[in-house]
């Protein structure tokens, strides 16, 4: 008889558990809105024009014009869109912030290799290419300044990138 009783009242723990469940998932339930989409966006009153940099495994990288109306997909396609080794589940978004060079990552002009510093703006292949000429047969550069003495580069190319590029070891100022 005892045994009856405890059955009994297992039996009745295991229903009451169960109900529990099935109301607590109901109401998970009624709460998740599948039909609302999520949606990430920048506060703008206006779609303003600007440049994004877009590298990595994407076949062009380089700086892309762009408004706050463009999709990730549609800058990505600018770029001729992942290469075969991009892993797309995992995307690297840097935004820089008042003055525009704090933080980012710099081209080292003595490292870098032509399809790195085609993605300077105004640099093209020819370009790049005297530029890893010249450091071939001049050795290093000493400075970022020094990128002047480079066949085809004056000032009008040099200011917009001089805060994009960096010399390993540079000191302040030498630039």
């Amino acid at each position: 008889m005892a045994a009856s009783k405890l059955n009994r009242f297992w039996t009745l723990m295991v229903i009451f558990l169960l109900a529990i469940t099935i109301v607590g998932g109901i109401v998970a339930w009624s709460r998740y809105s599948p039909e609302q989409a999520v949606e990430i966006s920048l506060p703008s009153a206006e779609a303003r024009p600007g440049r994004i940099y877009l590298g990595g495994a994407v076949t062009n990288p380089g700086f892309y014009l762009f408004t706050t109306s463009d999709s990730l997909e549609s800058l990505l396609r600018a770029a001729g869109g992942p290469t075969s080794s991009a892993n797309i589940s995992e995307l690297q978004l840097y935004i820089a912030g008042a003055g525009a060079g704090q933080g980012s990552q710099k081209i080292d002009i003595n490292r870098a290799e032509v399809w790195l510093l085609e993605a300077l703006p105004g640099i093209g292949p020819t370009l790049s290419q005297r530029i890893v000429d010249y450091r071939q047969q001049n050795g290093p550069f000493r400075n970022t300044g020094e990128l002047l003495k480079v066949a085809g580069i004056g000032t009008a190319i040099y200011e917009p990138i001089k805060h994009l590029i960096t010399v390993a070891g540079e000191s302040p100022g030498t630039n």
